[in-house]
């Protein structure tokens, strides 16, 4: 009998305290409700403000999601103290910078890649929709999260790079100034006059709406090599990366078509590789069947 009663007690006890903490609890509810809408509030006008001012949404996006996210922790803790659990509070605190050397080895990566994003965000060799090259992951960057990089890969495949490994792995910017040189090498004939084919291609070269051609960014050809059967020239032209990767492409490929065609016109010729085959020893006669699409004719 006495075992009931102290059981009932127990629960009377119970019961009024929660009663009377009740205040308490939704005060702490309704701390956590406005730390929610005011951290999401905050954090969009401040990505917003950020972006009209400095035109850099990966930084402003970075900050208004870091302001967000503390304003709710804030809030939490503030919750605690409200419902009358401010020892859990300072406990979670005490914890936290406890555990901070143990969480420190567990998650080191984690770790770096979030201090390396803080970085990012305030120092960065590329902005939104640039083309980089960062590893071997050629793409263009769409966003900076705490932990990674996102890029889009040309062949559409979406790519997410640890921000620790940006920060330390080079970088290649191919729209950072707006330009790119492209090169190929086209062959002719050693009987043809070098001079004039080189300026046959410049000439073909300014007629390319897409190349460019400034004080800057000078297109020119020069000699490579003393190929088998060719004298081959190499080609060098700029053109604008801020369609980069497609536009470059089909520039280039209008470039190598132009250029084939004015030499034609101009009476160049383009030999293919010649094979010589030499024949050592005592050898008297060789033969040789020439195909007609016909039949096959037998000549010494």
């Amino acid at each position: 009998m006495q075992n009931d009663l102290t059981v009932s007690e127990s629960l009377n006890s119970f019961y009024d305290q929660f009663i009377a903490q009740l205040p308490s609890i939704g005060m702490a509810i309704l701390i956590i409700i406005l730390g929610l809408l005011l951290g999401s509030w905050l954090g969009n006008f401040v990505r917003r403000r950020l972006a009209a001012k400095t035109d850099d949404p990966l930084m402003s996006r970075f900050l208004g999601k870091a302001l967000k996210y503390t304003l709710i922790i804030v809030a939490i803790m503030l919750a605690l103290n409200a419902a009358g659990l401010g020892g859990v509070a300072a406990g979670i605190l005490t914890a936290a910078g406890a555990s901070a050397v143990v969480l420190g080895f567990a998650f080191k990566d984690i770790g770096e890649n979030f201090i390396s994003g803080i970085i990012l965000a305030f120092s960065r060799p590329f902005d939104v929709n640039d083309t980089v090259m960062i590893g071997d992951n050629f793409g263009k960057v769409k966003a900076l999260e705490f932990r990674y990089t996102k890029l889009k890969t040309f062949d559409g495949r979406d790519v997410y790079i640890p921000n620790s490994d940006v920060l330390t792995t080079p970088v290649t910017n191919y729209t950072e100034d707006g330009f790119y040189r492209w090169d190929f090498i086209i062959g002719i004939a050693y009987e043809n006059n070098i001079d004039g084919a080189k300026k046959t291609v410049l000439e073909a070269l300014r007629k390319e709406p897409n190349v460019i051609e400034d004080e800057e960014h000078e297109n020119f050809v020069i000699e490579d090599e003393l190929a088998t059967s060719t004298v081959n020239l190499k080609v060098f032209f700029w053109v604008d990366t801020k369609d980069f990767r497609k536009m470059a492409l089909i520039t280039k490929g209008n470039v190598v078509k132009n250029v084939k065609e004015a030499l034609e016109d101009a009476g160049y010729y383009m030999p293919a590789d010649i094979q010589e085959i030499k024949l050592y020893g005592g050898e008297t006669e060789f033969p040789v069947w020439l195909s007609t699409g016909k039949g096959e004719k037998r000549a010494k």
